[in-house]
């Protein structure tokens, strides 16, 4: 694993958007590592991306908008001032969900101490019916732990105010403590975002923020193509290898179309080891993990709505994917774990490791203002 090889510097940490270190910069203006196969890395700038794909290449992109998940409250009945907190809203329970034990109406939250700089700092959640006092009068109750092995995220219910507007009122995006300073929303939304009844990512889905409709023009013209899908984020895993959380997710069928036809008779084709005609190319895990999740082990890739608690391992593999457009993850994010499947699709874990140190001696820059990865094959 990486995490026993590599140590991120503090000062790698992207501390602001693009835009905001320089005069006359855009979103586009990061770094884009290129690791193709087993041969050593290339270092590119974000718009050299249209030289990088082919005609017939498919970009699956996440259209999830990013949510205000970041509201303020204090923990308490109201007879006394209260323990300040944090309430990050991570996501919403509907009809059904894996962990069995939510009902409509219900959101997994995950509680935070004020850190006095504007961030946050771990707090564990708990117990079973506390009660935090959030703005306009409504209260959230806690009910009981989203998995009873941790104490993180817990399901809760909200009463004297819908969710969603208690967010878009008094809510901000989650903002963690390597940036600087709070961002506005528009900062942390992608240009594929849409809106969605009930939809939305409590994180940005940031693989895809350095686009712009200057670059996505070229790289239409040049004959790639935009296949859309939709899997709402959670919270980010705070522990070491945490696994990701069941999400919502849909694969509509115009994309289960383009990749399917990019790539006929995938499975075989992909058992003997020749090239596909178009690379299926993810911009970030979340969309590794919303196409994976309707793919047959065929590699064909079926319509498919609904919740996915698919973990995507080198032991798993990947089916539908061949290449990754991603930002630089910490050492021990689970997310390593599905670079790794994505990388050894052509080549073995050294490659990747080989990137990541790269990226360390070049001072490329970690997070969600960061620089990115684009992992092909070779």
């Amino acid at each position: 694993m990486i995490a026993d090889l590599l140590q991120v510097p503090d000062e790698l940490s992207a501390r602001v958007p693009a835009e905001q270190r320089g005069p006359g910069l855009g979103r586009d203006a990061v770094r884009l590592l290129v690791s193709r196969g087993a041969a050593e890395v290339g270092h590119h700038t974000f718009g050299d991306l249209p030289d990088l794909l082919a005609a017939g290449d498919v970009l699956v992109v996440n259209t999830s908008r990013t949510l205000p998940a970041a509201v303020d409250g204090r923990v308490g009945d109201g007879r006394g001032r209260g323990e300040p907190v944090v309430v990050h809203f991570s996501t919403r329970a509907d009809r059904w969900h894996p962990a069995g034990r939510a009902v409509a109406g219900r959101w997994a939250v995950e509680l935070r101490s004020p850190d006095g700089h504007g961030s946050t700092r771990p707090r564990a959640g708990g117990p079973a019916g506390t009660v935090v006092r959030l703005p306009g009068g409504a209260r959230l109750v806690l009910e009981g732990p989203v998995d009873p092995g941790s104490v993180r995220l817990w399901w809760a219910r909200v009463t004297g105010a819908r969710v969603a507007e208690l967010m878009r009122r008094h809510g901000r995006p989650i903002r963690y403590g390597y940036t600087d300073r709070e961002q506005p929303l528009a900062a942390y939304q992608t240009v594929f975002a849409v809106d969605a009844p009930g939809g939305g990512s409590a994180e940005m889905p940031s693989a895809a923020r350095p686009f712009t409709p200057e670059l996505v023009a070229p790289l239409v013209s040049k004959g790639v193509q935009f296949a859309p899908v939709a899997l709402h984020t959670g919270v980010a895993s705070a522990e070491a290898f945490e696994p990701p959380y069941p999400e919502r997710f849909v694969v509509p069928p115009v994309t289960a179309w383009l990749v399917n036809a990019a790539r006929p008779g995938a499975g075989r084709r992909r058992a003997a080891g020749s090239a596909p005609s178009g690379r299926i190319v993810a911009v970030g895990t979340t969309a590794v993990r919303a196409l994976e999740s309707a793919a047959g082990a065929d590699g064909r890739v079926r319509a498919a709505a609904g919740w996915t608690d698919l973990v995507v391992t080198p032991e798993r593999g990947v089916r539908a994917v061949d290449g990754l457009l991603t930002g630089l993850h910490e050492p021990t994010a689970s997310h390593l774990l599905m670079l790794e499947a994505v990388a050894s699709v052509t080549a073995d874990g050294e490659a990747l490791r080989r990137a990541y140190a790269a990226a360390v001696r070049g001072r490329y820059l970690w997070h969600e203002f960061g620089d990115l990865h684009l992992v092909l094959p070779d």
